[in-house]
């Protein structure tokens, strides 16, 4: 008896996948552990892989096809079970997501976003691991990928790999041929008396075209506009003295390489923050309720979401992560756990969980050099802070009594909070509390 499987849900975000590539046919015997397709999702790009052996019977969605979740994308031949399919980074079936459209989802865990591509143009079966962006390239240069070494998680082949054949000399034969193969333009008169012009330096040039929206950039795309326009933002700017955090962020550092152990900014940024929330609990709060009957509910666990912004080779895009219980929580172990989810996001991709149930929001992009800049709430979060690069400048300091200007470094945070639930005087308090604690730093260690 046929058995189907269908989209599962990877995200709690997710309501569309799209099969971007399918890794078996019709009639093909599948076992634990094979890869069956690469689904892309709001988050992310997933393989999606069996745990149970099988025989693939029809491949109900064709590559390319945008799919709501719940919906038939493949049906099994034969047995009293379909096999169910789980993600690379987990070994075991996860809980059955709710199902929609009419269908019964899948269980599934977050998986490695990768894409694959055929070796030798697709003249074989074997998989080469590439991501999107690097696979485009390739295709358009000319490039084998099967003669590319991938530098990327588990040897996955990403953009800087093919660009680094590129730069080596490795462009298309195909291109070289065609320029030997056509046809001199014939000499005339007046070109033959004048001397030939100094050619042009190549310089890259722009390409016009039009990129479709991943499944990932319409969910942020929809997510932004919703916020936006559902909840009044406004912005408050506070300049945090960084000389002495700095300072102590070295010395703890130094003290603690022998461990393994490198505290960042961020780190002091993101404890501050939780341990602010006992003396301003409406920052920790959300709005609901329906409308007519609105209400603030102030909540009791400090979950503070870090954005982590994706490489383009990922396909780009933000998401989320989770540090649960942050108030609670040292440096060492906020360190340990941020890079932890920093690495996942980026290599094989976060699960529900790891993005799930944040209650504040910390954006911070001061390791591009970014000064000053707004972000854009995350629902439900009542707020979220816009982090800036610690930048070293004249300022104005009390010296033995009296105001001198000397060098120091000075940091801008710039919170956008909901107007419904924390008013200016609010934001201000608030922020006023998590920079006397930067700037008095040694409070974040008791």
């Amino acid at each position: 008896m046929a058995k189907n499987l269908t989209m599962p849900r990877l995200s709690d975000t997710m309501e569309v996948g799209t099969i971007v590539k399918w890794h078996v046919k019709q009639g093909q015997k599948v076992k634990s552990g094979d890869v069956i397709a690469d689904i892309e999702t709001d988050k992310a790009t997933m393989e999606l892989q069996t745990f149970e052996d099988g025989v693939v019977g029809e491949l109900a969605v064709k590559e390319g096809q945008a799919s709501p979740v719940g919906t038939v994308i493949l049906r099994w031949e034969g047995g009293t079970d379909a096999p169910a399919a789980a993600g690379a980074a987990g070994g075991k079936k996860a809980e059955p997501a709710a199902a929609t459209a009419g269908g019964s989802a899948n269980g599934v865990h977050s998986a490695g976003a990768t894409a694959t591509a055929t070796m030798g143009g697709g003249q074989s079966s074997e998989r080469v691991f590439a991501s999107p962006l690097a696979r485009k390239i390739a295709a358009d240069s000319g490039v084998d990928l099967s003669s590319v070494t991938g530098t990327g998680p588990s040897g996955r082949i990403t953009r800087r790999d093919v660009e680094a054949v590129l730069a080596s000399g490795g462009a298309t034969v195909a291109a070289a041929r065609a320029a030997s193969a056509a046809p001199a333009p014939a000499a005339t008169p007046v070109a033959a008396s004048r001397p030939a012009p100094a050619p042009m330096p190549v310089v890259g040039g722009l390409k016009r075209q039009t990129v479709s929206l991943s499944t990932m950039r319409r969910t942020i795309a929809t997510r932004l506009v919703e916020s936006k326009t559902t909840i009044p933002h406004y912005q408050v700017t506070v300049a945090v003295a960084m000389d002495t955090l700095l300072g102590l962020r070295g010395q703890l550092n130094e003290q603690l390489a022998g461990q393994g152990v490198k505290l960042s900014v961020n780190d002091f940024i993101v404890r501050a923050c939780a341990l602010a929330m006992h003396q301003h609990p409406h920052i920790n709060s959300r709005w609901s309720g329906a409308k007519g009957a609105e209400a603030i509910e102030l909540l009791d666990t400090v979950n503070v979401g870090v954005a982590v912004s994706l490489p383009m080779e990922k396909g780009g895009g933000l998401v989320v992560a989770t540090i649960r219980n942050a108030d609670g929580k040292g440096l060492r172990q906020i360190s340990g756990e941020t890079k932890a989810l920093a690495d996942k996001a980026r290599s094989k991709g976060l699960s529900v969980e790891d993005m799930s149930d944040s209650t504040f929001t910390i954006s911070n992009l001061g390791m591009f050099g970014v000064e000053h800049f707004t972000a854009i709430i995350n629902p439900p979060n009542a707020a979220i802070l816009a982090v800036g690069a610690a930048v070293k400048k004249p300022v104005v300091r009390t010296v033995n009594g009296k105001d001198e200007i000397v060098v120091g470094h000075e940091m801008q945070m710039t919170m956008s909070s909901d107007h419904r639930i924390i008013d200016g005087a609010m934001a201000a308090a608030y922020l006023a509390t998590v920079k006397e604690m930067l700037e008095k730093p040694a409070s974040l260690l008791v």
